[in-house]
């Protein structure tokens, strides 16, 4: 027979046990921890990269409008605007509803005439964001569509509300078109061509030889129609939207140049701005007459400021926020736009409760205001 063994086999005691579970929690504690700030980590990555990926591309638009303000508008121009009904043109506006706090800015004045500028400063324009911060600003700048060859139509300015566009043959000198590309598009082109809402800058022009006078004018289209093969009515109709097209006016205003001749180009007036009526803001990118869109989410403040060179008393006048107007500067004396804050806040808080945040603080170049070497030495 087998005998049996009287040896006793002893398990973990309570102590035991009690300290090797506390030892675990330990542990296990430890890596909850570890994973949990990993994740947090991650998560604040993630936003982070999201974050810069949006404000560096609202950035990018920004700035590249800002350089381009005045390019293709000649040297130190200054459009008159239709004056002495009372009622000013504005920007600001898309065919429905105006945008800067409600309403639409009106343009600089001289001696109390409207003139356009390729780029006019919107000091406060825009809406308050907190309440120890001043109103945001806004800022507008204006150049010519190369994209679109509308200056290789003829135009004659048929009535007071109605221009005709017509492509002849040979095409006009001043029409310079990419290689590859041996017509203009259409004017009522359904990607590029004209709409309600566009702005036309004509350079029209009457009389010939050395008694041919040219002058500038402005409107807003509201209707395009065929007139014929390669020929086109665009209708400037009266009530529009930025008030361009006045009839009664003392100047400025199409219905003064009936029955002259001359080219076009498409103008494209851009407004940048915060929108704070829905959450979160948004900086908003408005076009002419037509409906802003949205640029980047959770912009949460906007201001510039303004160097000028006065050429008249060689002085240069840095960092003014109005633009110069306190100083009786005009837009066109403008050198450099600086953009001392463009913030932006993350989508969502990070892990202890707060937003992330990006401060954009750059310049850009204004040459294309002035047209000359109108610097400081």
């Amino acid at each position: 027979m087998r005998s049996r063994s009287r040896t006793r086999e002893r398990g973990f005691t309570l102590i035991e046990m009690m300290v090797a579970m506390a030892l675990g929690l330990v542990v296990l504690s430890a890596a909850v921890q570890l994973y949990s700030q990993g994740v947090n980590a991650t998560w604040t990555i993630s936003q982070r990269a999201e974050m810069q990926q949006d404000f560096r591309a609202a950035a990018d638009m920004l700035t590249r409008d800002l350089s381009l303000a005045g390019s293709g508008l000649g040297n130190n121009v200054q459009i008159a605007l239709p004056a002495g009904t009372g009622t000013l043109p504005v920007y600001g506006c898309s065919q429905t509803t105006c945008y800067l706090n409600g309403t639409g800015a009106a343009y600089p004045t001289q001696g109390g005439n409207p003139y356009l500028y390729g780029l006019m400063p919107g000091w406060k324009f825009g809406p308050i964001m907190n309440a120890s911060q001043p109103a945001t600003d806004t800022v507008t700048v204006v150049y010519t569509d190369s994209s679109f060859f509308l200056n290789c139509y003829s135009v004659t300015v048929s009535s007071a509300t109605v221009v005709q566009f017509k492509l002849n043959s040979p095409l006009p000198a001043n029409c310079v078109l990419p290689t590859g590309v041996t017509a203009p598009q259409d004017v009522n082109d359904s990607v590029v061509g004209l709409t309600p809402g566009d702005l036309v800058w004509f350079t029209v022009t009457t009389g010939s030889g050395s008694g041919a006078t040219t002058a500038p004018v402005i409107g807003e289209v509201t209707n395009v129609a065929t007139a014929g093969t390669n020929t086109y009515n665009v209708t400037f109709g009266t009530a529009d939207a930025l008030r361009m097209n006045q009839t009664g006016t003392t100047g400025g205003a199409i219905e003064t140049f009936v029955g002259w001749t001359g080219f076009a180009n498409r103008l494209l007036v851009i407004t940048y701005y915060i929108d704070n009526t829905i959450s979160p803001p948004r900086l908003m990118r408005q076009v002419s007459g037509h409906t802003p869109m949205p640029v980047a989410e959770n912009v949460v403040y906007l201001q510039f400021s303004y160097d000028l060179y006065n050429s008249a008393t060689a002085a240069a006048l840095p960092n003014q926020a109005d633009g110069g107007a306190s100083q009786g500067l005009t837009p066109s004396q403008i050198t450099k736009i600086n953009i001392l804050h463009m913030a932006m806040n993350s989508t969502l808080k990070g892990a202890k409760g707060g937003y992330q945040s990006l401060d954009l603080q750059t310049s850009v170049s204004a040459r294309d205001l002035t047209f000359k070497n109108d610097y400081p030495q």
